[in-house]
């Protein structure tokens, strides 16, 4: 699994960029199958000072996972975008279980 931290007009000091990192690998708990993770950190001016931070979650089958937030912490918005991130997860999880369970199972006493 690959775990891409960049920023766009400015630059990340190493311990921030380590913290992301590490974040972003955390998010292989909720689900095996990512095959890469992009954390991008734009630190233009255009959002009030404020950094915005984008998360993008490959998963096998071509699904990708995206969530943007914006705060003037860095790892505030990271971890918000990751929570994001976690939600889409889990109702991706769902739905791929509703989709294995066969139905005739479910009328048992139909019969």
């Amino acid at each position: 699994m690959q775990v891409n931290v960049s920023a766009r007009h400015g630059h990340l000091d190493d311990a921030t960029q380590t913290v992301l990192q590490e974040k972003a690998e955390s998010l292989l708990r909720y689900f095996d199958r990512l095959t890469s993770i992009a954390v991008t950190v734009d630190l233009h001016r255009d959002h009030a000072g404020k950094g915005k931070v984008e998360i993008i979650a490959k998963a096998e089958h071509k699904h990708e996972f995206v969530a943007t937030e914006i705060d003037g912490d860095i790892p505030a918005a990271f971890n918000l975008a990751a929570d994001k991130i976690k939600q889409q997860i889990k109702h991706y999880k769902e739905r791929l279980q509703d989709h294995r369970r066969d139905p005739s199972h479910n009328d048992l006493g139909s019969k």
